[in-house]
């Protein structure tokens, strides 16, 4: 195999994760299964990457923080849910479908990925669902 070729795998493939609201801000953990996963995920799930893809909610600023003992990149997404539980219109006032948003992110990982996935994990890349996150968010 050459290292250079990549597959397309969604998030969820490589981690798991948890997310919600501190008032208007979004906050998104994400936790890789492996260690060689964490070490991915530290490199290629960035800031940007997030705020790209939660454009639509529009976050004034994304920060990320590491949590190497429990393998964890939490996002916190400032100005991102339209101003919180009491106040938005939106659906997910709260943020709590972030995650599952976020796992279905598409991510290009080296064809070599299997030391990224849980132990027993078989995982197909042409059989996984991966989808973007729609170009709107409802207000």
């Amino acid at each position: 195999m050459s290292a250079d070729k990549r597959v397309s795998l969604p998030l969820q493939a490589l981690a798991h994760a948890r997310s919600g609201d501190k008032g208007n801000h979004a906050n998104l953990a994400v936790f890789a299964y492996t260690e060689e996963g964490y070490a991915w995920l530290c490199q290629h799930l960035t800031e940007t990457r997030i705020a790209s893809y939660f454009a639509s909610y529009k976050p004034r600023q994304v920060v990320r923080f590491l949590a190497k003992n429990v393998r964890g990149l939490n996002f916190v997404l400032y100005d991102s849910l339209a101003g919180g539980a009491s106040r938005s219109l939106r659906s997910d006032s709260q943020g709590k479908a972030i995650a599952q948003l976020a796992l279905q992110m598409s991510i290009e990982v080296p064809e070599s990925f299997a030391g990224m996935l849980p132990p027993g994990s078989v995982v197909l890349p042409s059989t996984l669902p991966s989808t973007d996150l729609p170009e709107t968010v409802p207000e």
